[in-house]
């Protein structure tokens, strides 16, 4: 690996965990994976005895080389990301923080720490997945980090018994993030992948929006480049209106699902809630 490349990921993140006021470490003792494991308990809330995942097994995933990271702030651990070896490189499976540190940009700063740990390793590629409604997960995979969806996974985990998950089919979005490339280099120096829905071009249609009811509406495919519009607040949405928010789910796999598999690609994610697709380029998946 570039010792110039690694140097400059490590300043990054360095940089970026000052910023959010924390600190990145990784865990090994059983005592730190226990904490991580209530840490996971207060961001996702879990049925009680229904752990995400149990600190025998981060011990295991420590001990053998995997990414096991907790996020500190004022001396206790306010976050925990958890990233296994996998054929692609790094796979990074689950990362959250409480709201101690929410709204800080101490979400960037794990992923930059990820980053550099995975650089030092001569891994170069991270993939990890997310729920394709969400639109500020979209926004900060896919501009702010500038990684690239490379697969749409329909009720990727089947029924899950978090409050957060609880309730919705769980429709994911497969992202891969190239550590050296131009985009996650331009994240790290602070420079967000912008696309636009306006700027999208001559050739630009709408294939999915929402009409004045705030139901999805299929429109069409056959631009160039094509927009597919999310609601704004889809965890709300489930709370107050879980049929609304089903519709949502199965519009989105229809139309996003449907493109990404005949292999169009997905080039951004705007502030306004616009997939950007090119129908022009073939996917990378």
């Amino acid at each position: 690996m570039n010792g110039t490349q690694t140097t400059a990921a490590t300043a990054a993140a360095e940089l970026a965990a000052r910023r959010a006021g924390v600190t990145i470490r990784e865990l090994h003792g059983l005592d730190e994976m226990h904490e991580a494991c209530r840490v996971l308990d207060r961001i996702w809330r879990p049925d009680p005895g229904k752990p995400l995942i149990t600190p025998e097994l981060l011990r295991v995933f420590a001990h053998s080389g995997s990414y096991v990271v907790g996020v500190d702030r004022s001396g206790r651990m306010a976050g925990f990301c958890l990233g296994f070896l996998a054929s692609a490189g790094l796979h990074s499976h689950i990362a959250g923080v409480d709201d101690s540190v929410r709204g800080r940009n101490a979400g960037f700063a794990v992923k930059q720490h990820q980053r550099a740990w995975a650089l030092e390793r001569s891994i170069t590629t991270v993939t990890w997945t997310f729920d394709p409604l969400i639109s500020r997960n979209a926004y900060f995979n896919l501009a702010k980090l500038g990684a690239e969806p490379s697969e749409y996974l329909a009720d990727f985990y089947g029924a899950m018994q978090d409050e957060v998950n609880a309730g919705t089919e769980t429709d994911r979005l497969m992202v891969r993030w190239e550590l050296t490339g131009e985009h996650a280099v331009a994240s790290a120096a602070g420079t967000p992948r912008i696309v636009t829905a306006d700027g999208a071009g001559a050739r630009t249609v709408v294939a999915l929006d929402a009409g004045p009811d705030g139901r999805p509406v299929l429109g069409r495919q056959d631009g160039d480049t094509v927009l597919v519009r999310i609601p704004a607040e889809a965890e709300e949405l489930r709370r107050t209106d879980p049929s609304l928010a089903r519709e949502w789910r199965y519009a989105l796999r229809e139309v996003l699902g449907g493109l990404m598999a005949e292999g169009h690609t997905v080039t951004g994610f705007d502030r306004d809630g616009w997939y950007v697709i090119d129908r022009r380029q073939e996917s990378q998946a």
